[in-house]
């Protein structure tokens, strides 16, 4: 409870910390500024209409609108408190003139088409997958295996069934044997995904589909995120091991469940016989462990990379390895900034990506 109010009254003081300044800054009437402070207003308190049940009673092109502009209204808070606090900063070190922040019209236009270009490009960037591919040399395996790694999907109110349809051709092209899915499949609210039957979408993939579970099927309900795994077809590994092609894939539930399975019992089994160990765990916490327990490789997601900048540098600081491959001992990992994206559908510093694994 003591952080919910605190985290209030931090967007309450950004909040008022910014709409001060666009009152002082933009060259408006009374009435102008007072229409803008209001949308702003709104477009937050939106974000508390898409956290209620009521959602799931409004129509959903309301719905889904209402998502995307409170959620989207929040980076634009962020951009806009960078702003003025580099421009305060500017001001009392005497580098930035008073007047530029009282009724200035080029600022106010210098600040309008910054932020809308560098939305407009992160939107661009967000809708361009990137295919990157990684090449691992094992002696466990046979000949080539391609292997597609997702995560991250968050099919919802903003990745509605026809997105989700572009991203299947997109990975179809790769004709790879298997596709793993390190969580997060599912936004957090399965109505949208109900209303459209998006499970029906998954059996077209080309491949065989191994999953885990990540934080945001915990937010939905974890056994209607299951059902829904289900309707899909995709293999579904919770604290579980499924032995395919001389290779081990672990899929560890989330640590959403504080009781869930250690590696080492889930290795445990395995131990001595010469599978390709593939852990999926959505979050990459205590990467230590895959090490000692032996696993040849890791699939996580849940970072974004941070999404957009600079909440990148918070993600590289927060994690040992926030975004890409990394190696630890003989056991390699990657964190994937996932395919799709939680609120506004902007990339920026960041990307959204379909990994193409090679083992030899």
């Amino acid at each position: 409870m003591g952080f919910i109010l605190l985290f209030l009254l931090i967007i309450i003081g950004v909040h008022t910390y910014v709409f001060w300044h666009l009152w002082c800054i933009l060259p408006m009437t009374f009435i102008w500024k007072t229409i803008l402070i209001a949308l702003g207003i709104i477009s937050f308190l939106m974000l508390f209409l898409y956290l209620s049940p009521a959602m799931d009673k409004l129509p959903l092109g309301l719905s889904r609108s209402i998502y995307e502009v409170s959620t989207s209204w929040l980076i634009i808070l962020l951009y806009l408190l960078i702003i003025f606090l580099l421009l305060d900063i500017g001001r009392l070190c005497h580098i930035v003139p008073k007047q530029l922040l009282y009724n200035s019209l080029p600022a106010s236009l210098a600040i309008l088409i910054l932020i809308t270009g560098v939305l407009f490009a992160g939107n661009v960037r967000y809708n361009h997958k990137q295919r990157k591919e990684i090449s691992i040399k094992s002696k466990k395996i046979q000949g080539t295996k391609k292997i597609i790694f997702l995560s991250d999907l968050h099919l919802g109110y903003h990745n509605p069934r026809s997105e989700f349809h572009r991203w299947v051709e997109l990975i179809n092209e790769e004709k790879a044997d298997l596709i793993l899915i390190a969580g997060d499949i599912i936004d957090g609210n399965l109505r949208p995904l109900e209303e459209e039957s998006t499970w029906e979408e998954f059996p077209y993939l080309n491949a065989p589909v191994y999953a885990c579970l990540g934080n945001h099927e915990y937010l939905a309900g974890k056994e209607r995120s299951i059902d829904f795994y289900k309707k899909a077809g995709i293999h579904l590994l919770v604290d579980t091991t499924q032995v395919t092609d001389n290779m081990c894939i672990i899929g560890r539930d989330d640590r959403s469940n504080q009781k869930r399975k250690t590696l080492k019992e889930l290795t445990a089994e395995k131990q001595g016989i010469p599978y390709f160990t593939v852990l999926l765990d959505h979050q990459p916490y205590h990467l230590e462990e895959s090490q000692q327990q032996k696993i040849d490789l890791q699939l996580s997601g849940h970072t974004h990379h941070g999404q957009v900048w600079p909440l990148n540098w918070v993600t590289d600081a927060v994690y040992e390895c926030a975004y890409g491959y990394h190696k630890k001992g003989n056991t390699e990992y990657y964190v994937s900034s996932g395919m799709g994206i939680w609120g506004g559908k902007f990339r920026i510093c960041t990307c959204s990506e379909y990994v193409v694994i090679k083992i030899n």
